[in-house]
């Protein structure tokens, strides 16, 4: 599956080759109508619950996913600070279980379980200047997309035309293993929530304003995630 657009964080696959976009692709103001006026409230810090993971349970967690059509690597836990590995926390709310919500100014992603609870995930957000905050919807999934890089993004780097047809799907490709497409009004808005194998990205601000989830923690969110499902993303 073809997308227009593509948000990839800078790791260490993609720092040269897949630069990040310029604001000017979206005009992020569309985001900030509708339901966005109540975001606020719902910027409750999610209170973790006893009992997080240890290191050596999070190696479980995070241990190689052979059976892909990819084969999936197990990801170095200790590059990331124990306080984003996923976990079930306490997250009042009024949502619908089911609805994602980004907080990047925590670099967090919830899925809510129900008005309690929400199972949390460590992610990277967008760097300064691109980050955007309103409500979207998952209009389409993709596990191993195909990624085009746009125009714009050719015109500023040339090495980058030998993908214009395409970069077919893969471990090495920006989007990872699975992607959810984030929709608004009917329109794909250029940003998506994508799989990282890059440990060091999670809990930094490095992409243009997509979100990044390591790899397994994308493979249990996509898994429970079907389209049409509600997005918020918090003010930072």
């Amino acid at each position: 599956m073809v997308m227009d657009r593509v948000c990839a964080d800078r790791g260490e696959r993609d720092e040269e080759a897949l630069p990040e976009l310029r604001s000017g692709l979206l005009n992020r103001r569309s985001f900030l109508v509708g339901s966005a006026v109540g975001l606020g409230a719902l910027g409750l810090a999610g209170c973790a619950t006893s009992g997080g993971m240890s290191r050596a349970e999070a190696a479980k967690v995070y241990g190689p996913v052979p059976d892909e059509k990819f084969p999936i690597p197990a990801v170095d836990v200790a590059k990331i600070d124990p306080k984003y590995y996923r976990r079930t926390v306490r997250y009042a709310n009024k949502e619908a279980p089911g609805t994602i919500i980004i907080d990047p100014g925590k670099h967090y992603v919830y899925r809510i379980e129900d008005a309690e609870n929400a199972t949390r995930y460590g992610a990277n957000v967008g760097r300064k200047g691109f980050l955007w905050s309103g409500e979207a919807y998952v209009g389409r999934k993709a596990e191993w997309p195909v990624w085009t890089p746009p125009k714009e993004m050719i015109q500023r780097q040339p090495e980058a035309a030998k993908y214009a047809g395409g970069m077919p799907g893969g471990f090495d490709n920006p989007l990872g293993a699975r992607t959810l497409y984030l929709y608004q009004d009917g329109k794909y808005t250029l940003y998506t929530i994508y799989s990282t194998h890059v440990a060091q990205s999670i809990g930094t601000g490095v992409t243009s304003g997509c979100t990044g989830l390591l790899t397994q923690d994308m493979l249990h969110l996509y898994s429970r995630t079907p389209v049409n499902t509600k997005v918020l993303v918090l003010p930072a």
